[in-house]
């Protein structure tokens, strides 16, 4: 039985659905999954590594709980980063607006990854491997799943707003977050150019937004089975 997934929420028209089914096959545990991409108890290290590379506002002991969420942070964009990468790289998804949508994001989510791992310094969490299963290989497949991961992103950053501890850190993220969003409504413009049914399909179907937890994220990850041992 497929494990429930918050990937349909995002993956409404199943253009994903086939690449999730045996996702979580020998993930014993959610704990399980978060040592593989790095994010377990291992994570949660002591910030002296920030010192001097946030602002000098900064300079204060970061707290280790920001150092986890930069480090979740730091995991979704290399995914990302990877994702776009290995698109462009095949160049299988077309021209026009598609094209140059996954151009101008990879390069985004590659500064995103440079920035973060700077930051972070000798506490970031490696790269880890990835199998996008076909998704980079057709422009359908490439655009519902582009849509699917910047609204996990969206919502991943803002999930975590909330519990960001030091303000150079919360404004790091506060600069990522709106260019995510951006990403979401511009892939969904592109596969819904006259914003066709259903309206959650709009680029802005909605008035608010809400965050998610790190473990709705991390279940819709999993999910997608993109990271690989």
């Amino acid at each position: 039985m497929r494990a429930p997934s918050l990937l349909d929420q995002f993956d409404r028209d199943e253009a994903l659905a086939d690449t999730s089914s045996e996702a979580l096959a020998g993930l014993d545990s959610r704990g399980g999954f978060l040592r593989k991409i790095g994010l377990g108890a291992g994570a949660l290290v002591g910030a002296g590594a920030l010192a001097g590379v946030l602002p000098r506002s900064a300079n204060a002991q970061i707290p280790a709980s920001d150092i986890a969420i930069l480090n979740f942070a730091l995991t979704l964009e290399y995914l990302e980063a990877a994702f776009y990468a290995e698109a462009v790289q095949l160049n299988k998804i077309g021209g026009g607006p598609t094209l140059r949508f996954a151009k101008v994001v990879a390069n985004h989510e590659n500064t995103h990854v440079k920035f973060l791992r700077g930051v972070l310094g000798s506490k970031a969490v490696a790269k880890p491997k990835f199998d996008f299963k076909g998704t980079t290989a057709s422009k359908a497949t490439f655009e519902a799943t582009a849509d699917a991961l910047e609204n996990t992103g969206v919502h991943a950053y803002l999930g975590q707003v909330g519990n960001i501890k030091t303000k150079a850190v919360l404004i790091g993220a506060g600069r990522i977050l709106p260019v995510e969003a951006r990403h979401a409504a511009w892939i969904r413009a592109i596969r819904f150019p006259q914003g066709g049914p259903p309206v959650e399909q709009t680029p802005a179907p909605g008035t608010f937004e809400d965050g998610f937890s790190k473990a709705k994220i991390l279940q819709i990850v999993a999910s997608t089975g993109f990271i690989v041992p």
